[in-house]
């Protein structure tokens, strides 16, 4: 199973963005992703289309954006506009979810569901066939560099076999606490895409980190295939 690393511009320096946008383009992520808060879905606030248009001029990949925000239906043009490529809100936030997942498509980009912790993954039986990605959070969302909850792991496998095995198209992403100690059982359980911010940022060489998970999720064999 191809598996990409999207490395977390929250945990980025802010003060030095943009050399941490090029340090990306540079390195062996694939996706970059931006976690966007809005002080209400979660406790607390990211940032919006000013910065996402500020690091659209630099970034060399796609922007993988990641909505953690109340009533994403009003923004979804805006965001694309702004320069999202891969634009995933959250199940809980959305009141007609494949109305929403349409409204994505139809701003031209891949579309994305996350689920929280407590969420059960067979929640997206009914909308599996439309969606380009689905997003299983491993720690409550809100903040960086939390704990890892393990349950993560059983949650992967049962959307994976959900959504037909390792042949389905269907991305599954894992954000929170992902790291060289678990990324290898987080793709055998059947994830294919792994959001990292703190185990990229907080490394002393953040490039050399990307390409640490990418080798350690190489060698990791497909339970699903």
């Amino acid at each position: 199973m191809k598996h990409l690393i999207a490395p977390s511009i929250l945990a980025a320096d802010f003060g030095n963005l943009q050399r941490d946008i090029e340090m990306l383009n540079h390195s062996e992520a694939e996706w970059i992703h931006v976690d966007v808060m809005d002080g209400m879905f979660v406790p607390n606030i990211s940032f919006g289309f000013p910065v996402i248009e500020a690091v659209k001029k630099h970034a060399r990949k796609p922007l993988d954006v990641h909505l953690m925000i109340a009533d994403p239906d009003r923004y979804i043009e805006r965001f694309a506009a702004a320069g999202a490529e891969v634009i995933t809100v959250h199940y809980e936030a959305c009141t007609h979810l494949h109305r929403t997942i349409e409204a994505i498509h139809a701003a031209g980009c891949k579309a994305g569901v996350a689920l929280n912790p407590h969420t059960p993954v067979q929640l997206l039986e009914d909308v599996l066939e439309f969606l380009d990605l689905a997003l299983i959070m491993s720690v409550n969302p809100g903040f960086g560099g939390q704990k890892f909850i393990p349950n993560t792991y059983k949650k992967i496998a049962a959307l994976r076999q959900l959504a037909g095995g390792s042949s389905a198209a269907l991305v599954i992403e894992v954000d929170g606490g992902v790291d060289t100690a678990n990324i290898a059982a987080l793709k055998k359980a059947g994830a294919n895409a792994f959001v990292a911010g703190s185990a990229v940022f907080a490394a002393e060489d953040p490039a050399a980190k990307i390409a640490e998970l990418n080798r350690t999720a190489a060698v990791a064999f497909d339970l699903h295939a």
